[in-house]
């Protein structure tokens, strides 16, 4: 009879169980949850456990499928019909077990006791409603209040979450205001009924560096102020180190390992701990040839957009303009960074050197030739060697395509290959070469991970042989150890093929990693310039400091 493998790094109860005062607010036990699927079930989470203390932070971490957004929502009582929860398990809050409660029992729970922000609020918020009426809504779902009173507490609750202009943004609609505000808009919502415990389900993973630090001081300073307990979902272990006091590390749905956060960082001891953090990007550009010329250099660029202001009857057009008179210069083999917050003009000015949108002013050289004039027609023999890969696979691979399908239709639109055999060579030469099995010619992108596509993406540019890649933040969706693999990947491809990258990010880790040079960019001006080690380590200005304090202190 086999015996089961029992894992010390995971006990049923954490290591500094003793030093805690009082019973935990949350103590999950035995939490195992199956999803029936086409032909037959999926076990997303494991037989796990973990317990939140009162006025902490506890941090959930792993890679995507790793069952920790399932872990929250059965907290939250938020599972499709499809999940089945495991009849031992249990989920005591504040000493009662939720999972028995009624679905009106926990309803009443789930918002006013236990709230959560989700990852992404322009999919939670509904687009229909005004910012102010959808707080108003949260609120009076659980307290009996008149309208009155409760948009003065949603108007309070915009003042505490720091949102410029309060009173204007509860009269808006949620796609009129950016990212970082919606956020915001969300932990309002989530904190309208003073919760005893927030969960934030990767609460930052598409802002901005600058912005992300801010919405995190944010919950902190709440979390003081109001004394809540928070278990914080992510995947960025710089945001774990500052933020949480103990972190529970999952895979494939089991619990791996769990201790301090002093400890996991200073003595991760399962072996998935210790690739989870030694997958933070690291390593540094390799040296340019001494002889390497210039393939893409561009001055004055300049692109304006006409934006309508005023009503239908007395239009007011005026110029927005995205880039102001940017140039930059880029070797061949070397990798060049564009960095700056959202707004700031990066895929502007890099979409304007391949000249897919149209500047209003500019001169631009690639590969001695000028190209700032030419027309559509013109620019397509030049179209292979300038690929694209953008920071969304899923978006950007067309669905009712297969894999064989979407990367041979570059090769047959620039007229590369003679015959379809010797173009099926190639896209498998490419597929190869971007670390993918070249046996996948008649899948669909839905079939991969996020990772799995974006090599895909890769293999779609490098097919065409290119000479130069624009690189739209390639990385930003992926979690660490994908990064990872894919950076390696891009070094890789840039030794063989001796390619150039102007490479978009507002991650500076992997900028660091990856790049020679780097450009910072704000309100579509280059605030500053220079090699990767001088500007990150001794940025001059100071929305550069404020971008490197951002991204390597979160402080």
């Amino acid at each position: 009879m086999a015996l089961a493998i029992v894992n010390n790094y995971a006990p049923l109860d954490r290591f500094d169980h003793d030093a805690q005062k009082g019973t935990p607010i949350i103590d999950a036990r035995n939490v195992g949850v199956t999803f029936k699927v086409e032909h037959g079930t999926v076990e997303a989470v494991k037989d796990i456990s973990f317990q939140l203390y009162r006025g902490e932070t506890i941090a959930i971490v792993g890679e995507s499928g790793s069952g920790k957004s399932v872990t929250a929502r059965t907290v939250m009582g938020l599972l499709s019909k499809r999940a089945t929860i495991s009849p031992k398990a249990t989920v005591g809050f504040n000493g009662d077990n939720i999972l028995k409660f009624s679905p009106r029992a926990r309803r009443a729970l789930r918002g006013n006791r236990i709230s959560m922000i989700f990852q992404e609020p322009m999919s939670s918020l509904n687009p229909l409603y005004t910012v102010g009426s959808q707080i108003v809504e949260a609120i009076r779902a659980h307290n009996r209040v008149n309208r009155n009173d409760a948009e003065a507490k949603a108007l309070d609750l915009l003042k505490q979450v720091q949102i410029p202009e309060p009173e204007a943004r509860l009269k808006q609609y949620p796609h009129q205001l950016s990212g970082g505000q919606r956020q915001r808009v969300m932990i309002a919502m989530a904190l309208s009924n003073d919760p005893d415990v927030l969960i934030a389900d990767e609460p930052t993973t598409a802002l901005d560096v600058t912005v992300q630090a801010q919405i995190l001081n944010l919950i902190r300073e709440l979390q003081k102020q109001r004394g809540m307990a928070v278990v914080l979902i992510t995947h960025d272990l710089t945001i774990v180190k500052k933020f949480s006091d103990y972190v529970y590390v999952m895979q494939h749905g089991e619990m791996r390992e769990h201790n301090t956060t002093e400890r996991i960082f200073a003595d991760p001891r399962h072996p998935y701990t210790k690739k989870l953090l030694g997958s933070e990007p690291h390593g540094r550009a390799g040296p340019l040839p001494t002889d390497a010329d210039v393939l893409l250099s561009a001055n004055g660029v300049r692109v304006s957009f006409m934006m309508r202001h005023g009503g239908v009857f007395k239009p007011d057009l005026r110029e927005l303009v995205a880039v102001d008179s940017l140039g930059l210069t880029l070797r061949r083999h070397e990798t060049l960074g564009i960095v700056g917050e959202s707004g700031s003009g990066k895929t502007t000015f890099g979409q304007s050197l391949l000249r897919l949108n149209q500047p209003t002013k500019a001169e631009i050289t690639f590969a001695g030739e000028r190209i700032d004039g030419h027309t559509r027609t013109q620019m397509r023999p030049l179209r292979a060697k300038m690929q694209i890969v953008f920071q969304d696979p899923f978006s950007s691979l067309n669905p009712r395509m297969t894999i064989g399908q979407i990367i041979e239709e570059g090769l047959v639109v620039n007229g590369l290959g003679k015959t379809r055999a010797e173009r099926l060579d190639r896209v498998r030469e490419a597929l190869d070469a971007a670390g993918m099995p070249t046996n996948i010619l008649s899948r669909f992108p839905h079939e991969f991970s996020g990772g799995q596509r974006q090599r895909i993406a890769i293999a779609r540019a490098v097919a065409l042989e290119p000479e130069f890649i624009l690189l739209d933040e390639p990385t930003s969706a992926l979690d660490l150890s994908v990064q990872a693999q894919i950076i390696e990947l891009l070094r890789k491809l840039q030794d063989e093929r001796g390619l150039s990258y102007l490479f978009i990010s507002h991650d500076l880790k992997v900028v660091r990693a990856l790049c020679h040079r780097v450009i910072v960019m704000q309100n579509g001006h280059i605030v500053e310039e220079g090699s990767v080690e001088d500007v990150l380590t001794n940025p001059k200005t100071e929305y550069t400091q404020r971008l490197v304090k951002a991204a390597f202190e979160i402080a």
